[in-house]
Formats: structure tokens, sequence, C-alpha cells
């Protein structure tokens, strides 16, 4: 396992992060038995990050973390998250002091290593996008995150890089936040990269490098676009989370990808997690898994490195060809 900067907190996180989501789903719908020899496995390994959250499950990610590292005596990083109503922004330090009470409990922690906002944020708050303005105003969501961090139930902060990119790099500029999830994967890594305009994907042009800049570590999330990537089997699990996509749509680009490169980088997952090792300026790459398998052939994937520079090419030709889509993204913005 290699190791990478976690932004400027001074942690080495492991290239890999142990996710414990609902869309893989490994420590919600598995077997106690299998649960722990997964984790067992992954700390072997050398992953030394989980990363988990209340809505995973409705707690149950959390709670089987909670027994299953006193089970294998470890003690990784881990990260949980927290989500604000915005449809009552008047006790916003109280919404988030109530909800990591409740993780820390599931959890059988006194602290987390890194709590992160699981909203998107945008320039008004609305359904689920909470206006950046209501994160960096006094006593907002930083400052009650500062006041946790200073009491010591947190060590460090961050969001969930979705919604509107603008608003996005404005928090990220703000040099308030020590972390950011940040989408990126084979069908959309504009995150990091410049895509031609006939691969129709949301935008999210110049994260990474806010993030670089300001010392903010970029946790890579939907490696497997919620296993569209790494699979054509569906769990019906499976909500893309992007403007303007599908799952019919996120088929027909992985479709054009996996056309192009076949199994020349390995599976489909690993090709898309070796993907990802080719970005420096992720600090790592958060995967889901259903089986032991997937965590093998995960671990597998970061034993082979990144993809090489021919194969990049490669991608980035299949991307100049585009998708054969019309979908308008910001018409779905306007939805939610």
């Amino acid at each position: 396992m290699k190791y990478r900067d976690f932004g400027r907190t001074g942690i080495k996180v492991s290239e890999l992060v142990f996710g414990g989501g609902a869309v893989g789903g490994l420590l919600i719908n598995q077997d106690d038995e299998t649960k722990q020899k997964a984790i067992q496995r992954a700390m072997e390994a050398g992953i030394n990050w989980i990363d988990t959250a209340p809505s995973y499950g409705q707690g149950r990610s959390e709670e089987a973390l909670g027994w299953l590292l006193k089970k294998v005596n470890a003690d990784p990083y881990v990260s949980t998250k927290f989500v604000i109503d915005t449809r009552d922004l008047d006790d916003i330090p109280g919404q988030i002091e109530s909800s990591l009470e409740a993780s820390l409990k599931r959890l059988e922690r006194d602290s987390v290593t890194l709590l992160q906002m699981h909203n998107w944020i945008g320039e008004e708050t609305r359904g689920r996008i909470i206006a950046a303005a209501e994160l960096l105003k006094k006593d907002g969501v930083f400052d009650t995150l500062q006041r946790m961090k200073e009491q010591g139930t947190i060590l460090h902060f961050g969001i969930t890089a979705l919604g509107e990119t603008p608003s996005i790099i404005k928090v990220i500029e703000s040099g308030r936040i020590e972390s950011a999830q940040v989408y990126y994967n084979l069908l959309n890594p504009s995150a990091g990269m410049s895509i031609p305009q006939a691969w129709e994907v949301y935008d999210f042009s110049g994260i990474l490098d806010a993030c670089e800049k300001h010392g903010v570590a970029a946790m890579d999330i939907r490696i497997f676009s919620a296993g569209v990537i790494a699979t054509d089997t569906r769990t019906g699990r499976e909500r893309p989370l992007t403007p303007g996509d599908t799952v019919e749509s996120e088929e027909i680009k992985a479709k054009a990808v996996f056309d192009e490169v076949g199994t020349d980088y390995g599976t489909r997952a690993q090709t898309a997690i070796r993907f990802a090792l080719a970005q420096k300026k992720l600090a790592c790459i958060i995967f889901g898994l259903a089986e032991i398998d997937h965590l093998e052939e995960a671990i597998a994937a970061q034993g082979m490195g990144p993809i090489p520079e021919e194969g990049l090419q490669r991608l980035k030709e299949v991307y100049e060809k585009g998708s054969l889509l019309n979908q308008s993204s910001m018409a779905w913005v306007a939805r939610i």
C-alpha cells in the first residue's frame, strides 16, 4: 500500500479508503463474519482509513464499524458525516452537534478523525443544497465545526463537493476546510482534467486545482459510479449524483470507455481505480464493496499502480469522440 498527504493535516492516508456506503453495502448487508473478515483484510493490506455516514443503512454502517474495530483490535482513521436540514437553519450548531453525538454513540468512539458535511453546496439554499453563505457566516456551519474541533470531538472537517461548481470552489478558497469529497471517475473526470464538450458531463472544472492550491485533501468519491462502471449487474441502488445523468446515460458512457480499453488495465473496477490513481491531486480513493472479493480486486488494482500515460491518452480520445448524449445538466439542477 502506498500513502499520500491528506492535504495540510499532516496525516498520511492510504491510497485506498474502505467505503462503508450503502451502494456496495458490505457493512450493512453482509453477515457479521464477512464484515469482520473484510475489516481485518483491509487492515492487513495497509488500508488505514474507513469512511461512513449516518445515512448509510440508517446508522447500521456506523454501528457495525463500532464493534468491528474493537473485535479486530484496529484503530484506523475514521470519517463520518452530517446533513443540515435546510428547512430549519435557525439552529445549525444544534443540528450538527446532535448528529455527531449520535454518530459517536453508534461508532463507540469519543471522536472521529474527520467530520464532513453531506449537503450539496450552491449560491442559494434549496432542497439538499445549502448556500455557501450559510457555511461561511458567523456562527454558521464552519464556526460550529471549528468549535467542535477545539473541543476534541473531531480532528478535522470538510465538505462534499457536489452542487454548483462556482460555489464549491468559493468554499474551498475560503481556507476554512481541510477536506473535500470530490466526484472523479472514468465517466466524469472534469474536476481534474479538461473534458471535450462532445463528452456530455456536468462540469466540475477547477475543483481539484482549488484543493491543491489551498491544501485541501481531495477524497475521490463515486469511483465506480454506483456500480455502473464496475459491472453490468444492477442492484437497484444505482442513483446518479451528477446533474443530467441517468443510469442509462452512464451505461452509454461506460460502454464507450470499455469498448476502447477492454481489460487491458485489469477488470472494469480495477481500470477505474487505476485511472483515479493516475490523478496526483487526489489524496485517496473511497471505494465501495459488497463482497470480500471486491476488496481483493481493489487491493490488487492499487498494487498495479496508475494507468500508464498511453492508457490515459486512449481515454482522452474516447472523450473527444463524444458520448452521443444530448442532455441539459442545468435543467436538472433547476429541479432540485
